[in-house]
């Protein structure tokens, strides 16, 4: 039996990197860069409209453009954010974390899109909205059929895969500490994590988006504070090493000499894969909030990508450079690397601080990626009988998650995933002008100095439930 399982996990790990490194690193590339000269690359030109936006209230008493921003920001900000970014910098060296930028700014244009859709065609549900791919593609492209396959592989990924990933890496993050009493440890954690996402889940949109707007800020500048101190700690040597990176990252002859692992490659897959732009994850969460303005959620989703890779990500870059614990095709890799890197700074108390943030890192996105999975949960059946079954389900994967390495099932969700991000950048494509004219009835309405509102028939929609 373990061999059998030791034998699909190979097999599951090659297709993996097979359909990332072959089909979604090019689509997600091309799908960016179409939108961002579609629309005029207003990932930087209404940059600051955007952040703007995040201090709007609700438009009618729902959830606010902030608290939709935070719960997308919980699933987007991971533990990839620190292991992931690690990871990138060992096997494709300081010249990735260049590329990651600038795919971060690509990828803005992407979920600027299919966060402004998720907007347009969301629907009532309750005191907030629900939306989301499923959502747009069965209304705008008429294709329910296709709508339930993207709601089934999303639901695959983010509830019963990544969870319990995430509860596991909650647990592992324990090891350092307990030893040879991992097991018992792993179990409390277990029951602990079951029983605080059983109160959230079953306690709705609500709880979580309250839980995910306070508990987000905290993670992010805990972990960014660290970073500000390890940089200004060795601020003196930060010219020397940006100028390496940057060195590296337009060093093509050394980078065609080896695509597969170039500093292009690891830097691209970590900008994309960890902001999620373009994957149709994060317009579940944009479909949520209350606007005046579909457009208005899609600027902020912008800025959520930006707070994930500019800001949490480059965290991680600064404490690996600035520290040099690293070694190009090493064996130190991921959390030990960031652990490593941060406790030459400030001993073991740095363990622990890492530790914490792997934790609430983890955490967040547990309730970030229930939240995308309920919402299409709601789009195959409204059944309450369902729901109750489906909340039951996903609080005993964290339970299990935190207790077993499930490497085939999260190798098999990463597949699914990659299905699933296929399935929305052919809707993308499809639906991506009716974004474009939201864009321009949005940007002509603030010409006029109007506090904009969006009315579907103005750019020729009648097929909207909430805009008439």
């Amino acid at each position: 039996m373990k061999e059998l399982m030791d034998t699909l996990v190979k097999i599951t790990d090659s297709f993996d990197g097979w359909l990332y490194s072959n089909i979604l690193f090019w689509a997600l590339i091309i799908v960016g860069i179409f939108f961002s000269f579609r629309t005029k690359f207003v990932q930087l030109r209404l940059l600051p409209e955007g952040i703007r936006v995040l201090t709007e209230k609700s438009h009618d008493g729902g959830m606010s453009s902030f608290q939709a921003l935070m719960i997308a920001t919980a699933s987007r900000v991971g533990t990839g954010n620190i292991a992931g970014v690690a990871t990138a910098i060992v096997s494709g060296g300081p010249g990735a974390v260049i590329w990651m930028w600038i795919m971060a700014i690509i990828g803005g244009a992407s979920a600027f899109i299919e966060s402004t859709l998720a907007q347009i065609y969301k629907r009532p549900d309750g005191e907030i909205f629900k939306g989301g791919p499923a959502y747009y593609i069965e209304r705008a492209m008429k294709a329910r059929w296709l709508g339930i396959i993207f709601a089934i592989l999303l639901i695959l990924t983010f509830a019963f895969g990544f969870n319990g990933l995430q509860a596991y890496n909650i647990a592992s993050s324990l090891e350092h500490y307990v030893g040879d009493s991992y097991a018992i440890a792993a179990l409390i954690t277990g029951v602990v994590l079951a029983v605080i996402s059983a109160f959230l889940f079953f306690g709705g949109a609500h709880k979580i988006s309250v839980v995910s707007s306070v508990l987000v800020p905290i993670m992010a500048c805990i972990y960014i504070i660290i970073g500000l101190v390890i940089t200004f700690m060795h601020i003196g040597e930060l010219p020397a090493i940006f100028g390496e990176a940057l060195r590296q990252a337009f060093d093509f002859q050394a980078i065609v000499g080896g695509f597969a692992g170039s500093c292009v490659v690891w830097g691209v897959k970590r900008g994309l894969f960890s902001n999620e732009a373009g994957m149709g994850s994060a317009p579940n969460a944009a479909a949520s909030a209350d606007v005046s303005h579909p457009v208005k959620q899609g600027l902020v989703q912008v800025v959520s990508v930006f707070i994930d890779t500019i800001i949490i990500c480059s965290t991680t870059v600064f404490i690996v450079l600035a520290t040099n614990q690293y070694t190009v095709g090493g064996d130190l890799n991921g959390i030990p690397l960031v652990q490593r890197s941060v406790q030459s700074a400030f001993g073991e108390v740095g363990v622990a601080i890492i530790t914490i943030s792997v934790a609430l890192f983890a955490f967040t996105s547990l309730i970030g990626n229930y939240f995308y999975a309920e919402a299409n949960i709601k789009f195959i059946s409204e059944k309450k009988s369902v729901m109750t079954g489906f909340r039951i389900l996903a609080v005993l994967m964290v339970f299990v998650g935190a207790n077993l390495n499930l490497q085939l099932a999260w190798n098999l969700a990463d597949i699914i995933m990659g299905f699933m991000a296929i399935v929305n950048i052919i809707a993308m494509f499809a639906l991506g002008g009716i974004a474009i004219r939201a864009l321009d009835d949005y940007t002509s309405q603030r010409k006029e100095g109007l506090d904009p509102v969006f009315k579907a028939s103005n750019i020729g929609l009648d097929n909207t439930d909430v805009w008439k």
